[in-house]
């Protein structure tokens, strides 16, 4: 990858995505479920950009969606209807309604409440809400606390003993259609021993619903496999699948997995540039023009990323790669060794594809980065930089009222 050639071409901070990379993440986890019926559901908070959800789109994925927006982008991608699912702890009514008046697959509900205001929804739409329940199986998945979801002390799904009361009540119910069962108990995940628990307890309870005669076509494992950021040991694909696989016998349902930085994470890299050092006392900054509004992972989770110099391996010594941002939390990279740096000497950051672009913002005004997707060896943009324009568009139009009023 030519990190000097891109720069020249598009710019600083940026990142790229090698899509083969994706390609080939994607047909190992979908090849490892083979003999079984199996659905690969993207998420796509993972990364949003549509060219790349596209990309997947034609290697036959589905989508995992926590917003309306994502629905909406799933469909714009080319991502059909039966391969969509909306997921997440707080839906609004209007997303309730675009998602039954879009004919997805199934809603994962995550609270009575939910479920209430879900059986409303349809009723008053004259449709069937198809769902699924998200059971928390109260599992440690052994991750980082803000990424774990499958504990009781989280916000997300319902107990066991809960969950079987809102399936029995989806039965009884003229709008509602119970399809599917879903658990999901964190992200970043390296151990495999949590994934197998939470997967025996939510087929177990599978099977009591099943003399209830609830009968499910759809076990949703979620998503949450770790990638390597430094010296992780990481879950392979097969090992994956035969561990859940282990939990099904006898059972003849649908899997559905909703990986999303197992695909991405490790085929994306952010690129930014030098742009002066500076001392304190003893502690030496490597100013670069990338921030945590462009990559915020090292600011909110302590983060690490393998990070480095190009063309250059002497001379080195510890450094804080640091931003532009007027916060002491606007940090890239803590105490790293790298080489003496001078003006556009470039840095890269590597393991960036998941959780970097889509969790970007405009802090301090600054324009969010430009996209860049490499594939056979071409380059080519599938997300321009931000303009000013852009970040004020929304605003701009209110200026002339805010006089008016005032000169009223």
């Amino acid at each position: 990858m030519d990190f000097e050639k891109l720069a020249k071409t598009y710019n600083t901070p940026l990142y790229i995505y090698d899509f083969d990379k994706i390609k080939s993440n994607f047909n190992r986890l979908k090849d490892s479920f083979s003999g079984r019926k199996s659905l690969i559901c993207y998420a796509i908070k993972a990364n949003s950009n549509l060219s790349l959800i596209r990309h997947l789109a034609r290697l036959g994925a589905g989508a995992d969606c926590v917003s309306s927006g994502e629905i909406e982008k799933a469909f714009i991608a080319g991502i059909p209807k039966y391969k969509i699912i909306f997921s997440g702890v707080g839906k609004r009514d209007d997303e309730i309604e675009l998602a039954l008046k879009k004919d997805i697959l199934f809603i994962n509900i995550e609270s009575e409440g939910e479920l209430g205001r879900v059986e409303e929804i349809a009723s008053k739409l004259k449709r069937i809400a198809r769902i699924s329940v998200r059971v928390n199986p109260d599992i440690d998945p052994k991750t980082h606390p803000y990424i774990s979801t499958g504990l009781n002390s989280n916000k997300f799904g319902v107990d066991i003993d809960i969950a079987k009361k809102l399936y029995i009540k989806a039965k009884n119910s003229k709008s509602i259609e119970p399809v599917g069962i879903h658990f999901h108990i964190g992200s970043q995940l390296t151990e495999l021993e949590p994934i197998k628990e939470a997967s025996k307890k939510v087929s177990d309870l599978l099977r009591s619903l099943s003399v209830l005669d609830i009968d499910l076509k759809f076990f949703d494992v979620g998503g949450g496999l770790g990638i390597k950021y430094g010296d992780e040991k990481i879950i392979e694909p097969y090992d994956y699948a035969q561990n859940i696989l282990d939990t099904l016998k006898g059972l003849d349902v649908t899997i559905i997995c909703e990986p999303g930085r197992s695909i991405v994470g490790d085929a994306g890299f952010f690129l930014t540039k030098v742009l002066y050092e500076k001392r304190n006392h003893q502690k030496r900054f490597v100013i670069v023009d990338g921030a945590m509004n462009d990559l915020i992972r090292p600011s909110l989770y302590n983060a690490y990323h393998k990070t480095y110099l190009l063309g250059k391996n002497e001379n080195k010594s510890r450094a804080d790669i640091v931003g532009p941002v007027c916060e002491s939390g606007d940090f890239l990279a803590k105490d790293v060794e790298i080489s003496d740096t001078k003006h556009n000497d470039l840095i890269v950051i590597e393991s960036t594809g998941a959780y970097g672009m889509s969790m970007s913002s405009n802090y301090n005004t600054r324009a969010r980065a430009a996209e860049v997707a490499i594939e056979g060896g071409h380059d080519r943009l599938i997300r321009r930089r931000e303009h000013l324009e852009d970040i004020i568009e929304s605003e701009i139009e209110y200026l002339r009222m805010d006089d008016e009023f005032n000169a009223s």
